[in-house]
């Protein structure tokens, strides 16, 4: 997360306006999937001072930790409705909740681009997002293990692992790669019916 918004201050309107595209150019071109992306090409794709960029995000983790942190929300948005109203079908709730994340990743190449090659130094910078994820995620699955909906051997663990195995394959045009038929695959595996 950035610097700027571990204080107590509210940022200025300014600040607000130039961090938002900071943000806004990030995507456009980590949508391009190019790891050599500089901090001097946001900045000059947001029309801002590369300074500017800096002051927001000390390095390019932070920016891209950002763009993931902003995505784990929106996935802890659906988890947590998931967990609302999906009490009468718990593995139900738990597959459209999954086939909701990974949908929203086929739209967000940029994020996709920094969840597939950020590393632990990006992921450091949501990890309170990822905790909640883990938590919300862990009751979903334990209500749909309960409910004998769910394979004995599924863990919550293993939704990140698909959710990341799913976006290597978007993007990709070759005949063949379907990523929408992959995950309905894995879905469907994860039944204890299967």
């Amino acid at each position: 997360m950035s610097e700027l918004l571990h204080t107590d201050r509210p940022m200025r309107a300014d600040a607000r306006r130039n961090h938002a595209r900071i943000l806004e150019a990030a995507r456009e071109l980590f949508a391009s999937e190019d790891p050599d992306v500089q901090m001097d090409d946001v900045a000059r794709r947001a029309g801002v001072g590369v300074g500017t960029v800096y002051r927001h995000f000390p390095d390019k983790d932070a920016l891209m930790g950002e763009l993931v942190r902003e995505r784990f929300a929106i996935f802890n948005e659906r988890l947590s409705l998931a967990l609302a109203e999906g009490r009468e079908r718990p593995f139900a709730a738990l597959a459209d909740a999954l086939r909701e994340n990974v949908a929203s990743l086929a739209e967000d190449a940029a994020t996709r681009f920094a969840f597939m090659s950020g590393g632990e130094r990006v992921f450091a910078h949501a990890s309170a997002e990822y905790e909640e994820f883990m938590r919300l995620a862990s009751e979903l699955v334990e209500r749909a293990r309960g409910a004998g909906e769910l394979r004995g051997d599924f863990q919550a663990l293993d939704i990140p692992m698909v959710m990341c195995g799913v976006c290597a394959a978007m993007g990709h045009r070759k005949v063949g790669w379907d990523w929408q038929r992959y995950l309905e695959v894995v879905v469907s595996g994860m039944s204890s019916t299967a």
